[in-house]
């Protein structure tokens, strides 16, 4: 089986929390039994997650060997140079090494599709924002994070919007959608 779901900001990625208070996991979307989350998506990200009861399908989707293209929407802080952008598309010196190059563009605003988010961005007037596409063959910890602010822009939002072949396509906050059986 795998299922997409769309995470909303702060979920944690997994379907129980011991915490206290327990923070909101993905039991709160998911009802289907014994699939499990195939790769990870931050407590602070939202957008594609996709789960799975099969093994050697996550494994394929998640190891590195492969080089799964995911594809994020990044609202950062400050205006994308164009050296900013060759950088990342160059490869980022992070510390633990260097990235493999990412695909980076500057979009002119965020797609009008894009739900807003609960709590919303932080707003301050003395500091532009703008947003990126960026599509990376890793999945380092925080990786995206990381790269944008190793370039000078700091993430103030992100969102995946694509994993290889399966996108978001209009799925709301903390729908899913049964991609197959």
């Amino acid at each position: 089986m795998l299922i997409a779901l769309n995470k909303p900001f702060n979920v944690l990625c997994q379907f129980t929390d011991h915490t206290v208070p327990p923070r909101r996991t993905l039991a709160e979307f998911v009802t289907v039994p014994d699939v499990y989350p195939a790769g990870r998506l931050d407590y602070d990200s939202e957008g594609l997650l996709l789960l799975t009861d099969d093994g050697k399908l996550a494994q394929r989707l998640t190891d590195p060997r492969h080089e799964t293209a995911k594809t994020y929407l990044v609202q950062v802080e400050g205006k994308p140079t164009d050296a900013q952008i060759a950088q990342l598309c160059k490869g980022v010196q992070l510390n633990d090494g260097p990235t493999l190059p990412a695909q980076a563009r500057r979009l002119d605003a965020a797609p009008d599709w894009l739900w807003p988010r609960d709590p919303p961005v932080r707003f301050r007037k003395s500091v532009p924002d703008a947003w990126l596409e960026l599509t990376i063959r890793e999945g380092r910890n925080r990786q995206v994070r990381r790269m944008t602010a190793a370039v000078g822009l700091p993430t103030l939002r992100l969102i995946r919007v694509r994993i290889g072949d399966v996108a978001l396509d209009g799925l709301e906050p903390g729908q899913t959608r049964v991609l197959r059986p």
